[in-house]
């Protein structure tokens, strides 16, 4: 046995199913051991996004997905997955080729300290000096990857070592972890707060959409009937039909769900996580704050709360239900402002204006989408649009990044979307040049003979930076591109490709797609005038400092 066929046999006793990457020389004998396994071996067209699939794997199960790649350029295309996987809380787990360490005949050619580069994106770097330690190595990797609070781990296999000859050395079993629900004082402390508050409202981050809380969150919520709101990443984490929502916090202050966010003299936050974008900002004289999460709150500047309930979220919310389920009188305080919110986010989602608005666009999306239909975002402008706009009813099926927030995961994430849920419909939104930066993984997807629809928001620009740009009081200069001819560029892809050249031809084109099948790109232009017009004048009091993201 060799140290590679080690490894995968650690692989495999962790579950892994793909590994997706780009090998190189020094990963050949991990290539030829993976060949030999039940795991199956991803290409990709780019390192980056390999990375991408491997931490919406983590993102979508809770489990580690895997990437792979060779030594030095290869390993640098994924540092932009470990920060995206490191500050959006995803399990993922990187392996990547180096030069021997026993003996160096090719000198110092390609080889760069990966290890020490990766030490600051992940929750732990490593290097494999030793076939006998790899699995111990691999166990603590997965375990570290998918503990609170998730993210990546990288290790790094010489090749002499992934080559080396070793004994049948017995894989480390795999064991549940249970963790501590919040502590008796900590849960009658928040019961108080609750009790005595007069307009209570709960928000939901980022931690509130891991895959196994959906149930305990839509039951906390059921019992308290308190209404709620959440950030960006937060959405879906409670199942349609509560008629307790109340936004979506796609702005730091002055949206209209901050009516309700800026009356409430006490936010239940559950799950939040100081690497979003701030849905509000605290201050004096403003709310108290009441933190629920699995590791204690982080201390910013503009999120600061006053009590904590820090353990196992779902039956610690389950133990604070039980205290307060029919004594909240005041519960409800603050719907009334429901509908005039609502409302408002929903004003011109209908309008037939060509080229097509965001609120029509996310509109007509939501008609072809079931309730489980997957939604993956890349990061632009449209990405505020969908999170005020786009109604969820079912956790994590609106993929969006409002952490790291980088260009070109949409493609990506849709494609390991697709791969775990082959009979949901996904969708791939992306402005123009998000797409640009992994158009490549059409091909991908098409190799893997996936259902994929992609839309392409066509701008001509970049569309985010130069709202921006015109709110700041700044000349609109350097945001304009040239794009490809989308269509003939998706049937080069071996892809179908359309365009909408109407306002009512984007719902039939959409459906068609879906019905027909395969891997179908669709570009529609996109009109960004109504940036300005909603989220500048009609949200500016005074002077307005935009935080959007």
């Amino acid at each position: 046995m060799k140290g590679s066929d080690l490894l995968v046999s650690a692989l495999e006793n962790e579950g892994v199913e793909w590994i997706f990457g780009i090998p190189g020389e020094e990963t050949l004998d991990v290539v030829e051991s993976l060949r030999r396994s039940r795991i199956k071996l991803v290409l990709t067209r780019h390192e980056q996004a390999a990375a991408f699939m491997a931490a919406t794997h983590g993102r979508l199960t809770g489990k580690p997905g895997v990437c792979l790649t060779t030594l030095g350029p290869g390993a640098l295309n994924l540092t932009t997955g470990a920060a995206y996987a490191l500050l959006g809380a995803m399990p993922m787990v990187m392996v990547t080729g180096q030069k021997g360490i026993l003996s160096r005949k090719q000198a110092r050619f390609q080889v760069v300290d990966i290890v020490s580069t990766m030490a600051p994106l992940t929750k732990m770097a490593h290097q494999i000096v030793s076939p006998v330690t790899i699995p111990s190595i691999v166990r603590e990797a997965f375990r570290l990857a998918q503990q609170e609070r998730p993210g990546p781990v990288h290790l790094e296999l010489p090749e002499d070592i992934a080559h080396e000859e070793t004994a049948d050395i017995p894989l480390v079993p795999r064991h549940p972890i249970d963790i501590p629900v919040a502590h008796p004082a900590a849960l009658d402390r928040a019961a108080d707060l609750i009790l005595r508050a007069e307009r209570p409202l709960v928000m939901l981050g980022a931690a509130a959409s891991r895959p196994r809380l959906a149930d305990a969150l839509s039951d906390f919520v059921r019992r308290v009937r308190i209404p709620f709101f959440n950030t960006q990443m937060g959405k879906g984490a409670v199942a349609g039909g509560s008629r307790l929502y109340m936004g979506t916090a796609a702005l730091t202050e002055r949206d209209y769900v901050h009516r309700a966010i800026d009356r409430a003299d006490l936010i239940i936050s559950i799950g939040h996580d100081t690497v979003e974008k701030p849905p509000f900002i605290m201050g004096p004289g403003g709310p108290t704050v009441l933190h629920v999460g699995y590791l204690p709150a982080t201390v910013e500047e503009v999120f600061f709360p006053h009590a904590e309930v820090v353990g196992d979220v779902g039956p610690s919310l389950a133990l604070l239900a039980d205290r307060l389920e029919g004594k909240l009188t005041n519960a409800g305080a603050l719907l009334p402002l429901q509908k005039g919110i609502l409302v408002h986010i929903a004003e011109r989602a209908e309008e037939n204006r060509f080229p097509l608005t965001p609120q029509r666009i996310v509109h007509d999306v939501r008609q072809v989408m079931p309730e489980d239909g997957i939604v993956s975002l890349d990061n632009g402008m449209y990405k505020i649009w969908f999170a005020r706009n786009y109604r969820t009813h079912v956790a994590n099926t609106l993929l969006l990044d409002n952490a790291l927030a980088t260009m070109g995961a949409g493609l990506p994430s849709a494609i390991m979307a697709a791969m775990l849920y082959p009979d949901r419909r996904v969708l791939a939104v992306c402005g123009d040049g998000g797409f640009m930066m992994n158009s490549q993984e059409m091909e991908t997807a098409v190799r893997l003979r996936l259902n994929l629809v992609v839309l392409i928001l066509q701008d001509d620009a970049y569309g985010m930076i130069r709202w921006k740009q015109a709110a700041d009081g700044f000349p609109d200069f350097g945001m304009t591109f040239g794009n490809p001819d989308f269509v003939t560029y998706a049937k080069a892809l071996h892809a179908k490709g359309s365009r909408v050249e109407t306002a009512e031809a984007l719902v039939p084109s959409l459906e068609a797609a879906f019905q027909e099948c395969g891997v179908h790109l669709i570009a529609v232009p996109i009109d960004y005038a109504e940036n300005i017009r909603v989220l500048v004048d009609e949200l500016r009091s005074g002077t307005l400092e935009l935080r959007g993201g």
